[in-house]
């Protein structure tokens, strides 16, 4: 095949990079890639997601500016499916579509008081303090003297450690500079971080866990009681991956070590279930029950026992999963949160496609989307060598401009990114983010 196949990622995240750059490195058929994003910068979660202190793992981004300088690599910023285009226009533009959109929002609890002022999902507070420009305009209030993060994934431990970093500690780092003053001047003197399940099965990665423990401003308390594991426990730790049993050895660390006085308390409870989130108008508190690990169908399940406690808190994280949103015009699995597809071929839909959180879930690390974009992309050339994809034709930019749609292009993120840069050198930091969509707009016009 010698015709350039034409193909537009829709989600500029890990998922929407890794298969761009499998697609750009074929010459069977040569391929042509348009990344499309509703933001006006990429990069995904990798920029708004990863926590401000893991500059290490935010470097994955040079990789992706590497995809973006090849050949045949186009970024649409600012564009969003249903408001500038659809999904068919996307069919008529171009030979396969890749949806790689992520998971956006998060998962319920379902319980009662949920929605309580000062209850927030941990994907707002991680947005506002990584500066997604949709979430500048709100207002954590961290005057109260306690927080509960419920939630046992490094999701958790991230938003449990920024609300424990010191000033010092945060002015190395990329977070937004009300983030920052705000939680330096935080009224917090503990922070509980509840799971339902035990230690063994607790989601959190030990690098995540062992940071707890290397704060200047907080200790950590476990109570040894917690580590006294159930006959079920006792074996997955035995057949366990290390990852689960150097989880309990540093739990076990934390549980011998004497406390230091340190401005702040980090208490990590496990076998704790909410019941509700109290409250007078706001948030005043989260009622819990302890829990017991019994065996049902093979696996261990969290069953109540007891009778439920009251933890006094003025501000809850929910940290419990993230979930996909549906597209307009694009088949939905709503128990799921994915596009329903097979090996990434969405079905009921032709020459479309999905990597990424959305087609399998919120699972894993940055690195996990690498072989499942590389999966998508396998089947989607594989169709084209079949001769199973073929557009109208048609090129996006000039609709957009037909349809004055203002559109940012990768210049226009390279002077976002310069922009940025230049402000967070003299202070040490990598770079001092552009927080509203006018001030992002504004750095990464058409010029």
């Amino acid at each position: 095949m010698n015709e350039t196949l034409r193909v537009a990622v829709v989600g500029s995240g890990p998922a929407g990079f890794y298969a761009a750059d499998a697609l750009l490195k074929s010459e069977d058929p040569a391929v042509a890639v348009d990344v499309i994003d509703r933001l006006p910068t990429p990069h995904g979660l990798v920029r708004l997601g990863v926590a401000p202190d893991h500059e290490n793992i935010k470097a994955v981004s040079r990789v992706f500016e590497k995809t973006a300088s090849r050949p045949g690599f186009r970024f649409f910023g600012n564009v969003e499916i249903g408001r500038d285009i659809s999904h068919e226009d996307l069919l008529r533009l171009y030979d396969a579509v890749v949806y790689s959109v992520g998971a956006q929002t998060d998962r319920r609890l379902g319980i009662p008081g949920e929605d309580l002022p000062g209850s927030w999902p941990a994907t707002a507070f991680v947005a506002w303090y990584n500066g997604h420009p949709d979430f500048q305009e709100l207002e954590f209030d961290l005057s109260h003297e306690r927080a509960v993060v419920i939630g046992n994934g490094n999701v958790a431990v991230d938003c449990v450690r920024m609300l424990a970093l010191t000033a010092d500690e945060l002015s190395s780092t990329d977070t937004t500079d009300p983030a920052m003053d705000a939680i330096a001047a935080a009224g917090l003197r503990e922070i509980v971080m509840i799971g339902r399940r035990g230690p063994v099965q607790a989601a959190f990665t030990p690098p995540e866990l062992k940071e707890l423990g290397e704060l200047a401003g907080a200790d950590v308390i476990v109570d040894p009681g917690d580590l006294e594991l159930d006959p079920g426990s006792e074996r997955e730790l035995a057949a366990d991956r290390d990852l689960n049993r150097r989880n309990v050895e540093l739990l076990r660390e934390y549980a011998a070590r004497p406390m230091e006085g340190k401005p702040r308390r980090i208490v990590l409870r496990f076998l704790t279930s909410p019941v509700s989130i109290v409250g007078d108008g706001r948030v005043e508190g989260v009622e819990v029950v302890r829990n017991e690990l019994v065996e049902e169908n093979g696996r261990l399940a969290a069953r109540p026992v007891g009778e439920p406690e009251l933890i006094p808190a003025g501000i809850v994280l929910r940290s419990v999963g993230y979930k996909g949103v549906a597209l307009p015009g694009v088949p939905f699995d709503e128990a799921s949160g994915t596009i329903p597809n097979t090996a990434g071929r969405v079905e009921g839909t032709e020459r479309t496609y999905a990597a990424g959180w959305i087609k399998r879930g919120p699972s894993g690390v940055i690195g996990t989307n690498k072989k499942d974009a590389t999966e998508t992309v396998d089947g989607l050339l594989a169709d084209a060598r079949a001769g199973l994809l073929q557009s109208q034709g048609g090129d996006l930019g000039a609709l957009l401009d037909e349809r004055g749609a203002s559109y940012v292009e990768h210049t226009g993120w390279q002077a976002i990114d310069s922009l940025e840069r230049a402000a967070g050198e003299p202070l040490g930091r990598p770079r001092v983010k552009l927080r509203s969509w006018a001030e992002l707009l504004q750095a990464g016009r058409k010029t």
